[in-house]
């Protein structure tokens, strides 16, 4: 799969020769538009299949061979597919969202307004599949640079008329967009199946923590009843972080990392060191503000209720309360259940630009707490769900990564 010369790419299927063809693009489409569906004409509970321009962005990728919401506009007013044609929003507010092509697949499918519509000018040339994969991934800086506007960006047929698109022979891009297809199926797979897992443990936590679903211990017995408790009840301490003053030396290279309430937004159940803008303090781990590992991380400002895991020590900013957990108490069941009082936080927020929460009020949070035992069970067995979900997430990372490399070795 070597290059041949500058008119092929670098990843090609073995079977094909010859140079690939450059091709402007009113050589090959009929350009149009789609006719006016506002936001409250479309919905799945309707008749009419459509598509409007704003769900290019958000619903769809480089193939549509379902559609999501449906119109009751009389269809005299509405403009239909035919099955062939190629999508591209024709305003947003970031230029490079215009370049986001879909191939549409379906018949008699409505299409919105401000969508140019590519459709084939001349038969046996392209793929829109393939077009819409080649448009995504190397044309779209091109298609942002003919934008006009300033809070919007508009680009209109017109002006597609002017690019370029190199094309090998219509055998080899039904190839590629099959193979690509393909990828994108397994993506979608991945996606749906993390999806579930996520609406699962959403579901099961709920039963879990209205005590609708109990664990037994290893002899069948129902565990103890439940206590109800003050969050600071099962903590031997409380304490907020504060900010260093960047112009002492303490707050540069050290060892201990320093964690803003932005740095924590991102996070999962347990906090990860490796971004490159977590500053790290010069502090020994027996300074005061320093938090112990294994403690439970709460955010009050801005984005509040967010909660983590520390695995090592660490030192955070005066937005977060830090929680060091009594002995007895197991730590991952105590995340599980901020994680459920996320529903009751509002009754919590005092007013302000953001909101935010106080100490005092936090540590007053009433919540369960069942035995040991019985909080060792539920925390694992959630644990096990989150792994499950991780290792999902992994696998989608791994194959955008792996698409990626593919469309950058296939595509010229």
């Amino acid at each position: 799969m070597a290059t041949v010369n500058n008119n092929t790419p670098t990843l090609r299927f073995p079977e094909f020769k010859g140079n690939w063809k450059k091709k402007k693009f009113n050589e090959i489409f009929i350009f149009s538009t789609g006719k006016s569906i506002k936001q409250n004409e479309a919905s799945p509970e309707f008749e009419t299949p459509c598509v409007r321009y704003g769900e290019l962005y958000h619903m769809y990728d480089e193939v549509i061979t379902e559609v999501i919401n449906k119109t009751n506009l009389n269809k005299s007013e509405l403009t239909f597919s035919q099955g062939n044609e190629i999508l591209l929003p024709s305003a947003g507010e970031d230029p490079m969202d215009i370049g986001s092509a879909s191939a549409l697949t379906i018949k008699n499918v409505a299409i919105g307004r401000t969508i140019n519509v590519l459709r084939p000018l001349i038969t046996n040339v392209y793929s829109q599949i393939y077009v819409a994969y080649h448009i995504n991934h190397k044309l779209k800086k091109d298609i942002s640079k003919l934008a006009k506007g300033v809070s919007i960006s508009n680009v209109y047929n017109s002006d597609l008329k002017t690019l370029e698109i190199t094309l090998p022979t219509l055998q080899e891009q039904t190839k590629i967009s099959t193979f690509l297809t393909t990828v994108d199926e397994k993506l979608q797979a991945l996606k749906q199946k993390k999806s579930i897992l996520e609406q699962y443990k959403k579901g099961v936590m709920q039963k879990i923590f209205s005590q609708e679903l109990r664990f037994k211990d290893d002899n069948g017995n129902t565990f103890a009843d439940w206590e109800e408790k003050m969050l600071g009840d099962v903590c031997k301490t409380t304490k907020s972080g504060g900010t260093p003053i960047s112009t002492k030396r303490e707050y540069y290279n050290g060892d201990i990392p320093f964690l803003s309430i932005s740095d924590m937004t991102s996070q999962g159940k347990y906090l990860n060191y490796t971004s490159n803008h977590i500053s790290k303090l010069g502090l020994d781990n027996s300074a005061s503000w320093v938090v112990p590992a294994h403690s439970i991380i709460y955010s009050m400002y801005a984005s509040i209720g967010f909660v983590a895991i520390n695995n090592i020590p660490l030192a955070t900013s005066q937005a977060v309360l830090n929680l060091i957990l009594k002995e007895g108490i197991n730590t991952d069941f105590i995340y599980y259940t901020l994680v459920d009082f996320q529903k009751k936080i509002t009754q919590f927020v005092t007013t302000g630009t953001q909101g935010n929460l106080n100490a005092q009020s936090v540590r007053g949070f009433k919540i369960q707490i069942p035995s040991l035992k019985e909080q060792t069970k539920i925390a694992t067995f959630l644990s096990t769900i989150d792994e499950k979900i991780n290792q999902c997430q992994a696998q989608i990372t791994n194959t955008e990564v792996w698409k990626r490399g593919l469309l950058q070795g296939m595509f010229i």
